[in-house]
């Protein structure tokens, strides 16, 4: 959802994040619930080198969907173990 720019007439400039749809109008104030007028502003299309993007992307991911991981970063992650087979026990180990 894209986030847009609002002033509002007693507390001033606000953001607020809202469907396409529902761009055009005012919204409500986040601190009176006063009406809040549209600002136009420019678009956010360039925050920096593609590096430097996808470390604050996975930076903010993590914050709240940390990876799982199964050995720590350098060490290689064991094997899973499986139950052995009666079956397979009699084969020759490779």
């Amino acid at each position: 959802m894209p986030t847009y720019e609002f002033r509002c007439p007693t507390h001033g400039p606000f953001e607020a994040l809202l469907p396409i749809a529902r761009s055009r109008g005012p919204a409500p104030c986040v601190e009176c619930g006063a009406e809040g007028v549209r600002l136009l502003s420019a678009p956010r299309l360039n925050l920096g080198d593609s590096t430097a993007r996808r470390l604050l992307d996975a930076t903010a991911r993590s914050a709240s969907d940390p990876a799982v991981v199964s050995a720590p970063p350098g060490r290689p992650a064991a094997r899973p173990r499986t139950a052995p087979d009666p079956r397979t026990a009699r084969l020759p180990r490779p």
